[in-house]
């Protein structure tokens, strides 16, 4: 068995689960995500927990077991809590705004760019971080990877977008 895939998902009070034929849907305070999984796997209801049963012992199910399990459970946290990511604006005149929904930024083109927040996504920028929140893990990691993507890092004195606990490796720059 799977160490992961075989520990039950904990459902909070304020969470309703609904499941028919390999489709699970989650309802939280935050918002719902609903998710189609593979159907052959038995999802269901018990003692208040979401437990994941695989059909069969070979490689493919035994590698999907608990990949399952720990998509449902970030499902069920993502409702409950959400997800952040923060990024850091480090260069002169790089700096972020929130206009509407919207996010600009100013990286040191010659235009701003302007980046669209899907349902479900809030950005927030003190100073110069931004941070990225929402209830689906994936969406909020897709559009805190976007942002990055717009001026990553470079080595030699670290001006561009990075997460805020990112080491980025320093070269050493001409020497006499």
């Amino acid at each position: 068995m799977s160490r992961i895939g075989k520990q039950p998902v904990d459902i909070p009070e304020k969470v309703d689960v609904d499941i028919k034929d390999g489709k699970i849907t989650i309802k939280g305070p935050k918002g719902e995500i609903t998710r189609e999984f593979n159907p052959s796997f038995d999802i269901n209801i018990e003692n208040d927990a979401i437990v994941v049963s695989r059909p069969s012992d070979s490689k493919e199910d035994r590698s999907q077991h608990g990949l399952i399990r720990s998509l449902i459970e970030g499902m069920v946290k993502g409702v409950t809590e959400g997800f952040t990511k923060k990024l850091e604006l480090v260069g002169v005149g790089y700096n972020a705004k929130v206009q509407g929904r919207d996010l600009v930024l100013e990286l040191g083109y010659s235009h701003p760019i302007k980046i669209e927040a899907p349902e479900g996504i809030n950005f927030d920028v003190e100073k110069n971080v931004v941070t990225v929140s929402g209830y689906d893990k994936q969406l909020v990691g897709d559009i805190a990877a976007n942002i990055r993507e717009q001026r990553k890092p470079e080595p030699y004195k670290g001006k561009g977008v990075k997460y805020i606990d990112e080491h980025i490796r320093r070269k050493v720059g001409k020497t006499g």
